[in-house]
């Protein structure tokens, strides 16, 4: 174990310590505020402070079969004529093995434990994927990929809610908004942001040809109500209009859909999904919101960049992240260098070979982060 990862989780131990100290005492438990906020920081500490006993217990025990294993080997041949003996050998042999499996699963458990958490990760999160380059087909790219993350939050259990959508003749999108709700979804959808490129051979090309177009994605954490944006109604125009799309008879008769635009940032939000102007409104007001917050984010990502190398979770859409090649069935993430030749099941929503190698990626990063800073030094 690296020294600084050991210097942090002793000192969970030295808290937990004085947690249990202070639980007891009468004075605290009279005091129920302070008691629950010790209570909580006392259930985060030994979540920590448990694997980490239990490493310290099991590099213990592999030291002492080492240790037997050593004195057996070294001990003349004839004095251990019998058979426990190789018993004793085997045993301590199997042991050294069970232990090295255990530490270094608990290792991992307790670096992934040590990173910094992102606030966010826990939040539902607006996903926006918008045609670039490429006319026509980067809509119909934007529907592919409107499909596959529709498919992964199904597969993940989460709820999607359609916020607002602008259909191309095709049958694609050229922008389309969507809510997902459920458990860790910026945690594990935020590494989506970004160019994501296509190659493949248009329907409409008579001729064979290879065709390479763009969409970008945007994935935006919820605020949350307490820290949201604070925005001044003085600083929003506030348009409505009739919808497009599907919706029905009610919906294309009435102006229901409204758009949201803050003037000092030119931001615009919109909604159009429901038949409630009032509902479209108050849901084009979280879009801005979050759209306000992440322009924040962003801006705070790219000074961070500037000393630091990594760039996994930086959100930048003008970044292309990520190529999908039809005519080769090959899926590749440049950021970590990553190619899949299984691109039919990640667009049917199996990307979870995509998104698991992002995060590892992204926690080594921090890891790196964290020992080259000095930060538990």
């Amino acid at each position: 174990m690296k020294p600084f990862m050991r210097s942090q989780l002793e000192r969970y131990s030295q808290r937990l310590e004085e947690l249990n100290f202070l639980l007891s005492r009468e004075d605290i438990m009279k005091d129920m505020t302070q008691f629950m906020r010790l209570s909580k920081e006392h259930a985060d500490v030994s979540a920590v402070s448990a694997p980490f006993e239990r490493l310290k217990q099991r590099i213990a025990d592999k030291e002492e079969a080492q240790s037997m294993l050593k004195s057996e080997e070294a001990a003349p041949p004839h004095s251990n004529p019998d058979a426990q003996a190789d018993e004793m050998l085997e045993m301590a042999k199997e042991e050294i093995s069970a232990a090295q499996t255990e530490i270094e699963q608990l290792e991992a458990q307790l670096q992934r434990m040590l990173l910094p958490k992102d606030p966010d990760d826990a939040r539902p999160s607006y996903l926006e994927i918008r045609a670039g380059t490429g006319g026509d087909e980067s809509a119909l790219f934007a529907a592919d990929l409107l499909r596959m993350y529709t498919r992964f939050s199904e597969r993940m259990g989460w709820r999607i809610e359609m916020m607002s959508e602008s259909p191309s003749e095709l049958g694609g999108f050229r922008e389309v908004v969507i809510r997902i709700d459920g458990s860790n979804v910026y945690g594990r959808m935020k590494f989506e942001s970004g160019g994501h490129r296509v190659q493949r051979v248009p329907t409409t090309e008579t001729q064979g040809r290879i065709h390479t177009s763009m969409c970008t994605v945007a994935v935006l954490p919820e605020p949350d109500e307490a820290l949201a944006v604070q925005i001044n109604p003085a600083d929003l125009r506030i348009d409505t209009y009739r919808a497009s799309g599907a919706g029905g008879q009610h919906i294309n008769k009435t102006d229901s859909a409204v758009r949201v635009t803050h003037i000092p940032t030119g931001i615009v939000a919109e909604c159009q999904d429901d038949r409630s102007q009032h509902r479209n409104k108050a849901r084009a007001l979280q879009v801005l919101s979050a759209r306000i917050q992440e322009k924040e984010r962003s801006e705070r990502a790219a000074k961070e960049a500037a000393t630091r190398k990594g760039l996994i979770g930086s959100g930048d859409r003008s970044e292309r992240i990520r190529t999908y090649n039809f005519p080769q069935g090959r899926l590749t993430d440049h950021r970590i260098n990553l190619t899949l030749y299984k691109l039919t099941y990640i667009l049917e929503g199996d990307m979870e070979e995509v998104i698991s190698s992002l995060e590892h990626a992204r926690q080594a990063e921090q890891l790196e982060e964290l020992e080259v800073g000095g930060l538990y030094k």
